[in-house]
């Protein structure tokens, strides 16, 4: 298969009408997309990425109209969310209908649903015409893309199109809350923490699950996030081992002489650096990399979630 590269969402969107896949940028990562409908050409995603079959996909939209073709019911907890945060990076959790394939979703009686706020997304997703099921476009448990190199470094020649677009402005995956009951509950942290959830359904509550059958969410179940080399956490202050093989990334002065360094300026700019930093890593044989941890508020808590993962044995 050869994958077509291009900056023009016109063309980038026939590719999704005509049953193929296509990857394109969002405000938080690259997205690999297929029509949310089309059985087959969902497929073609788990394929490329080497996806396991029991992680469910999100449906994109460019319009809250498209909703009523994928939830066969928005809650009161829903429409307070789809409200304050749409479009943005959010994940509602929904009751689907029975036009959305039981692929997407692996067999859960749910859909996930986001409207991205980045223009290039909006616009793609309008030509598209139809709504875009799409996890991160990259092979799974790497690091998510946030430019399209990172795109093309992991499935060249195994997807349809790549939409280009600039380095992505977040940088780790969309929160995601399940409104499907009279409790919301989030299932995956991001750039729309705790906090400000609850500041609209001050009665969310976070996810606490059990790891038995398919996880409601991607991002749950399986080990994501993770480079080549070894990740290890260390706390502000903490000396560590430097050398030709390790690097280093936080906000704070490297506690040591490492291949490579990289101090973030904020936690806003950690999230958004650090998949690209773990690829860089990769490119340049690191064996391991120590990540500084940082307090677990605002979006440090959804960079603590991938940096956990990305550590996990």
């Amino acid at each position: 298969m050869h994958t077509v590269v291009t900056d023009d969402p016109t063309e980038a969107a026939e590719f999704i009408k005509k049953g193929g896949t296509c990857a394109f940028p969002t405000e938080t990562v690259y997205g690999l997309g297929a029509n949310a409908f089309d059985t087959m050409a969902i497929a073609k995603i788990f394929e490329a990425k080497r996806r396991p079959t029991d992680n469910p996909l999100i449906a994109h939209i460019f319009d809250a109209n498209q909703i009523g073709e994928l939830a066969s019911e928005i809650t009161p907890s829903a429409r307070k969310l789809i409200d304050a945060f749409f479009p943005g990076p959010l994940t509602i959790v929904l009751p689907k209908t029975p036009a959305v394939p039981m692929i997407a979703t692996v067999g859960l009686a749910t859909i996930g649903i986001r409207m991205p706020g980045f223009p290039l997304a909006h616009q793609f997703l309008e030509l598209c015409g139809v709504p875009v099921v799409a996890p991160s476009a990259n092979i799974s448990g790497r690091p998510s893309p946030t430019t399209w190199q990172a795109v093309f470094d992991d499935l060249n020649d195994r997807i349809d199109c790549i939409l280009q677009g600039e380095s992505t402005e977040i940088g780790l995956e969309s929160t995601v809350v399940d409104c499907t009951g009279s409790v919301p509950i989030l299932l995956r942290a991001g750039a729309i923490s705790l906090e400000e959830l609850r500041h609209v359904v001050p009665d969310a509550i976070p996810y606490v699950g059990s790891g038995a059958g398919p996880a409601r969410s991607p991002g749950l179940k399986h080990r994501h996030y993770s480079p080549r080399a070894k990740v290890q956490l260390v706390d502000h202050g903490i000396a560590v081992n430097g050398g030709n093989a390790n690097a280093f990334i936080g906000l704070g002065a490297a506690p040591g002489s490492f291949a490579i360094t990289r101090i973030c300026s904020s936690v806003d700019d950690y999230a958004r650096s650090v998949f690209a930093f773990f690829r860089e890593c990769d490119a340049k044989n690191i064996e391991l990399i120590y990540c500084e941890t940082v307090p677990e508020a605002g979006i440090g808590a959804a960079l603590m979630d991938r940096l956990k993962r990305a550590s996990a044995e």
